[in-house]
């Protein structure tokens, strides 16, 4: 389908941070606008089961299958249009956006669809590909995992314009600790859950050092977190368990799956004689695994010779994680996580530099040209 209209990022970026989508209010605003954007610009797009927008282009006409067996490269370009919450209000000072959304990831999100409205391809296929529950359940990304197969992945997210080849995974969960409930004054120390807790905890400290995988090379090591205790409802009374959360940072090969049942025999292991169980919080919705792309690949050397930028691991869990089990992923966009003065992306202070998510649409628009014509 030809574009019956230009695409205007500076409008679009500003009615997407105005626009709230965070899980507590809903994506459907934030949908809409995506949808309406796209066939203004000439593109029909469609929405699938699990709320995903995707839209295609270098298709032949009626031929909407995004799995059929030609040989022409097919691209994909993927963010996402949920943003955590609460919701912060839209402002601009010349150059800079602030707002909730800004540079994670509706900055990257406008680069995106920026290139997909502006490039014709000529010898393959380019598909938008866009998610609404990367901050909470990641169900879309699965779903895309299992319905899209591409020759590559560009994800947009706020790389500062460097070219991220890695993450590392992410899962989070609960050991459970178990023992005597009673008074304080009756129940013994070997059967209180407290105590036990705190050899569990220095356990889980020394996790890394004896049973985890080693450093990989881009990503580095592993890093296994407590990050809450719940335990107990009166000062006077041992409680019967006690719960610790746990955040996990994991490399190749470790899995969300595998890194459980490891933790678990190992916890049984150092501590037999505590009574615990090892649980993944909602098993039944997917972790983003680590990854790496190998820095030679043709869409990682041309996304790097248009942007200039570094070659480096993204530093936090994304949905590329769920492509690059596909085909080559590369992470790239406008904005910081972080910069000197601390959390950009997610905090209350969270801005992007307009200059920025223009050229990002530029350089990603002549990858995309270089691939798919």
């Amino acid at each position: 389908m030809t574009a019956t209209a230009e695409f205007d990022l500076e409008r679009f970026h500003a009615e997407a941070v105005q626009t709230p989508s965070h899980h507590e209010e809903g994506v459907e605003k934030m949908r809409a606008l995506l949808c309406e954007t796209l066939r203004e610009a000439g593109h029909e797009p469609r929405v699938d089961e699990l709320g995903n927008v995707l839209a295609s282009r270098g298709l032949e006409e009626g031929d909407d299958d995004l799995e059929d067996e030609r040989d022409d490269p097919h691209l994909v370009l993927n963010t996402h249009i949920d943003t955590v919450a609460p919701h912060v209000p839209y402002e601009r000072d010349g150059d800079v956006v602030r707002g909730r959304g800004a540079c994670d990831a509706k900055g990257p999100l406008a680069a995106l669809l920026a290139t997909f409205c502006r490039v014709e391809p000529t010898e393959g296929r380019l598909t938008l590909a866009i998610t609404s529950d990367e901050e909470t359940l990641q169900t879309g990304a699965e779903h895309l995992q299992n319905t899209l197969s591409a020759d590559g992945y560009i994800v947009g997210e706020p790389t500062d314009l460097d070219v991220c080849i890695a993450a590392r995974g992410q899962c989070e969960g609960t050991v459970t600790v178990r023992g005597e409930s009673g008074h304080a004054a009756s129940v013994p120390a070997e059967n209180n859950a407290v105590y036990a807790t705190a050899r569990v905890l220095a356990a889980l400290e020394r996790y890394d050092e004896d049973a985890g995988p080693d450093a990989d090379p881009v990503l580095g090591a592993p890093k296994l977190t407590a990050t809450m205790l719940e335990a107990g409802e009166a000062s006077n009374r041992v409680p019967e368990g006690c719960r610790v959360t746990f955040d996990r940072r994991s490399v190749p090969p470790e899995t969300s799956d595998s890194f459980r049942e490891t933790l678990r025999a190992y916890l049984e292991e150092q501590l037999p004689d505590v009574e615990l169980a090892v649980d993944l919080i909602r098993p039944d919705t997917p972790f983003p695994d680590a990854f790496v792309t190998d820095s030679e690949d043709e869409l990682v050397q041309i996304l790097q010779a248009e942007s200039g930028g570094d070659v480096r691991a993204f530093g936090a869990a994304t949905e590329a994680s769920y492509f690059a089990k596909d085909a080559p992923t590369v992470v790239f966009g406008p904005g910081v996580l972080a910069d000197d003065e601390g959390a950009v992306a997610h905090a209350e202070r969270e801005y992007v530099r307009l200059e920025d998510v223009e050229r990002a649409g530029e350089i990603v628009a002549e990858t995309v040209r270089r691939i798919v014509g």
